[in-house]
């Protein structure tokens, strides 16, 4: 299974910071030894052309200079760097190479990504450019796919709503956008996704998982999709100081399995992004991560057994 990290840009956050930049390092060392038949694969850098594809030219330009006003600069969370343009450029080119890579091989992940709450004008809640909406365009503009044809949907399950990606996609009948989240929690102004459903602080696994089953229904009975773009927060885990929700490590697993299986059973390719985390205890968080990225590659064998077996199954006609 290929994935593609960018934690080797790391941005120069000052002390005391609370975004926990240094899981992503920890999240790679932790799967190249943990997750056997990783390709690991520096990612892309996403040019204008790509992130013109779901933002503004005034936007992109200003942060490309670092000319956003402070208030701007404020609403991100980080303070403006030429690192921070660079990973950000890069984490959404993590996105759109792993969609492409889950077309040939069924999966793909980016260790990073799932930048949800960056608008087409502004970003937000550490989100400088929206990975996924920029994903689902640039795909659906390569040779041989366009929109009508190669419909995608973005499976949130960061535990924050993805405000941003349902305001740039509104009117995008071609990509279906699907967020399950902490309803009182950030950002306190939703956005109208094509299915959102709002969780109880304290919920737990059954609640959640049985939320999500419904909503995967839905899904299925609204939306045939060629590609799932899905956000596997960490941050709905129990341990997590911002996400008010009870999810147990079984719970989330059970949440990732239930994801994969849905895209198995459709035979639909499914791109992986980390989307948030922010453990109390920084290890439980990667430990979220890295058993996503677990479970996606015995998917990629899941996947690529049953092509062996389809494969092996095709007879041919003996020559005359």
């Amino acid at each position: 299974m290929r994935a593609f990290y960018t934690d080797h840009f790391v941005l120069p956050l000052p002390p005391g910071h609370r975004f926990p930049m240094r899981k992503y390092s920890e999240l790679r060392e932790r799967v190249l030894t943990e997750v056997p038949g990783l390709a690991m694969h520096e990612a892309p850098r996403a040019d204008d052309q790509a992130l013109l594809l779901a933002h503004g030219l005034d936007y992109v330009q200003a942060v490309s200079a670092g000319l956003l006003d402070p208030a701007r600069q404020r609403e991100i969370g980080f303070p403006w760097s030429p690192e921070m343009v660079e990973r950000s450029r890069r984490s959404a080119g993590a996105t759109m190479a792993a969609c492409e890579a889950a077309m040939t091989d069924g999966i793909a992940v980016n260790l990073a990504g799932g930048t949800h709450h960056a608008y087409a004008d502004k970003g937000a809640g550490f989100c400088v450019f929206n990975d996924a909406a920029i994903a689902s365009r640039w795909m659906q503009r390569q040779p041989g796919r366009v929109p009508a044809e190669f419909p995608v949907a973005i499976i949130d399950l960061d535990v924050h709503q993805g405000n941003g990606t349902a305001s740039i996609l509104r009117d995008d009948a071609s990509v279906f956008t699907l967020s399950v989240h902490g309803e009182k929690n950030y950002p306190f102004r939703k956005e109208a996704s094509d299915l959102d459903v709002g969780l109880h602080d304290g919920c737990g696994d059954h609640d959640y998982l049985e939320a999500l089953t419904g909503a995967l229904d839905i899904l299925a009975g609204r939306f045939k999709p060629s590609l799932i773009i899905y956000l596997a927060g960490a941050d709905p885990h129990e341990g997590d100081r911002l996400g008010r929700l009870k999810l147990t490590m079984a719970g989330l697993a059970a949440r990732d399995q239930q994801v994969f299986d849905f895209a198995y059973q459709r035979r639909i390719p499914i791109a992986v992004t980390m989307a948030g985390g922010y453990g109390n205890n920084i290890d439980d968080t990667v430990a979220v991560h890295a058993q996503t990225v677990a479970l996606a590659a015995r998917h990629a064998q899941r996947w690529a057994a049953r092509d062996k077996a389809a494969t092996a199954s095709i007879s041919f006609p003996l020559s005359a």
